[in-house]
């Protein structure tokens, strides 16, 4: 057993450490493949426990890659463009109020769409704003740094925006009404408080007076997004060549509230026991079959540009995790928990909160939260604890995460956006504002979570 543990703790260090670095540009799936093949292989973990964790996972990811689909058809109707123009026209020559504009566009993407969508849709949308009004590489940062930190953030909220999140609600035994009444509040103050924080920190770097968009700078963006090279190169979901030109507000309309439409449905048809994937895969549908009606756009872009290594990855992943918790490796967690998690509402909600920024931090946190999810759900909790116990780990893998660039996929996803737009920006400088603004966010979102949840359950 003590061999089989090491070998264990090695393939999952190495397959998170290759994920992250991601040696020439190797997609994360490879390792995360990898890693789960090892582990079958050596018989760590068996087949009956790879149906069980394909069952588990398959509907969060096709959920997932639902909502990536509905973005880039969303994409191709104009729906990004005309939020990048409106971005860079409400601001009305106000630095100050495009720093509050462009948080909320990061905000509404993921609400919309996911954490990691947001970050390939919004940050090449705020360069190119950005860039379009003139403005100097130092003067981007605030925009850029807090959009990210946003976006990330933004997906505790509600359960359908990250990944992680909807594969643990599965285990926990909790829909997403349940979820957003009981995170909803606390998680907003914290992103909130957070945001207050990033804006008076950077507050001095935030340009007072900005260049008003013109009609030539409207021209400029419709151009960038017409141009192969820089969208195959920095935008991942944008649309094809052909696609550009004038929006078709019909169809842009219809599309739109159908995409309101799906989202409100995974609430909806949540006391039917409607699982998320089914709602989220008709909505893809819908949406490629309206586009179809209104411009013979088939569906051979989607087909192509939808990341399905994501089911790979999630997969594999939660195979390698797994192989921790057949080897006992959760077990230390449980025993060391386990009794004042029971006992205290206040150490259900900051224990598991803070263990889980830590483990984030150190191993990012799509592992993170199901170590986590799989060790409370071993302590055996009343279930008003588990569930509290579970959104507090949500917390510290959402936002506590964001205190290193490594915490999340989204946030090494930004990095490499910027570097490949070659925007002069450094580790360290991401760090040094999120050690500023993150502690506060979790902590407001911790905080809220133990009142909220002591005044619903207790």
């Amino acid at each position: 057993m003590f061999d089989q543990t090491w070998f264990v703790l090695c393939i999952f260090f190495a397959t998170v450490f290759v994920i992250i670095w991601r040696p020439f540009g190797v997609n994360e799936s490879v390792p995360a493949a990898a890693g789960a093949v090892v582990l079958f292989v050596a018989g760590v973990v068996p087949l009956q426990d790879v149906y069980y964790i394909a069952a588990t996972v398959s509907g969060a990811a096709v959920t997932i890659l639902s909502t990536i689909i509905m973005s880039i058809v969303m994409e191709s109707v104009g729906f990004f463009r005309w939020a990048a123009f409106n971005l860079a026209k409400k601001a009305n020559g106000s630095g100050l109020a495009l720093f509050w504009y462009t948080n909320l566009l990061c905000f509404l993407m993921t609400m919309f769409f996911n954490n990691d969508g947001s970050i390939l849709i919004a940050t090449p949308i705020i360069i190119q704003t950005l860039t379009i009004l003139n403005l100097k590489s130092h003067q981007k940062i605030p925009y850029l740094l807090s959009g990210v930190l946003v976006a990330t953030g933004s997906s505790a909220p509600i359960g359908v925006s990250n990944l992680a999140n909807l594969i643990a609600l599965n285990i926990v035994n909790l829909d997403l009404n349940q979820y957003i009444a009981m995170m909803f509040v606390p998680s907003m103050l914290g992103i909130g408080a957070m945001l207050i924080v990033l804006f008076l920190y950077f507050k001095r770097s935030i340009p007072r007076r900005i260049p008003l968009l013109t009609q030539a700078s409207i021209t400029q963006m419709t151009v960038y997004y017409s141009n192969r090279t820089m969208r195959e190169r920095y935008h991942p979901l944008a649309v094809e060549k052909h696609e550009v030109q004038e929006i078709d507000w019909n169809m842009f309309r219809v599309c739109l509230t159908l995409v309101v439409l799906i989202r409100i449905s995974f609430f909806a048809l949540a006391p039917l026991h409607i699982s998320t994937e089914w709602p989220a895969l008709a909505g893809a549908v819908l949406l490629i079959a309206v586009r179809w009606y209104y411009k013979r756009i088939g569906p051979y872009d989607v087909l192509k540009r939808t990341p399905w290594h994501i089911l790979v990855f999630a997969f594999g992943m939660y195979v390698v995790v797994y192989g921790l918790y057949n080897t006992g490796m959760t077990s230390f967690i449980v025993e060391a928990f386990k009794a004042p998690i029971a006992e205290s509402h206040w150490a259900a909600v900051f224990i598991p909160g803070l263990l889980l920024t830590v483990m984030s931090n150190l191993c990012n946190n799509l592992p993170s939260v199901m170590i986590g999810t799989i060790s409370i759900t071993e302590m055996q909790l009343a279930s008003p604890t588990l569930q509290v116990a579970y959104l507090a780990n949500v917390i510290g893998s959402d936002i506590g995460a964001l205190l290193l660039p490594i915490g999340t996929l989204a946030s090494l996803l930004w990095m490499f956006i910027l570097r490949e737009n070659k925007i002069p920006f450094t580790f360290g400088q991401y760090v040094k504002a999120a050690l500023v603004a993150v502690p506060v966010g979790l902590v407001v979102s911790l905080f809220g979570l133990y009142v909220w949840t002591k005044w619903l359950f207790f």
